[in-house]
């Protein structure tokens, strides 16, 4: 891990707020007795801060809009929205069926060129489908940023579609013994 602008002291303090210990029953069934909530350091208004500073520069300069993608992109891509002032959007994972019925809401994702947000990326299951279907709505969609990328082929699986994935961290940048 390259250590600009203190990226090792972000990782520890991303891994400290994130890291539970106990027991846990995980998406497959299996349990552990270790838990990453993600959510603890989108919730810490500093931290996430630093992590918006630190990701500002991989947003590029021919970026118009900021996508967070639900849930877990959009505080991430509102706090870069601030740091950077470029406008947001906040994507779900399915258009509403009543109001506007959009599936984009804020910034308009149509003929702009969007960087779509993400908190961590793992297979990149969900992050192709939203990037497809905001590209089916006009976006020009290149870049996806997020805050760690588990190393579970995220990264090859959207290159294979044309989006280049820049993360903060890698999963290996958290562990304690690695910084």
């Amino acid at each position: 891990m390259k250590d600009s602008g203190g990226v090792r002291t972000l990782a520890a303090r991303i891994f400290d707020a994130a890291h539970l210990t106990g027991e846990f029953t995980l998406r497959s069934g299996a349990t552990s007795t270790e838990y990453f909530d993600k959510y603890r350091f989108e919730a810490d208004p500093a931290l996430l801060r630093d992590i918006a500073e630190a990701m500002a520069p991989m947003v590029g300069d021919q970026a118009e809009v900021l996508a967070g993608l639900e849930l877990g992109g959009v505080p991430i891509a509102t706090m870069l929205s601030q740091v950077t002032g470029l406008p947001a959007a906040f994507v779900r994972k399915e258009a509403k069926t009543y109001g506007t019925c959009r599936l984009a809401e804020g910034a308009a994702v149509e003929g702009r060129r969007v960087v779509v947000v993400e908190d961590v990326v793992t297979s990149g299951g969900q992050v192709l489908t939203s990037c497809a279907q905001l590209r089916e709505r006009g976006a020009v969609v290149s870049r996806v940023l997020c805050v760690i990328d588990r190393e579970a082929g995220g990264a090859e699986a959207l290159a294979a579609d044309g989006l280049e994935l820049r993360a903060l961290l890698a999963r290996s940048d958290l562990d304690p013994g690695r910084r």
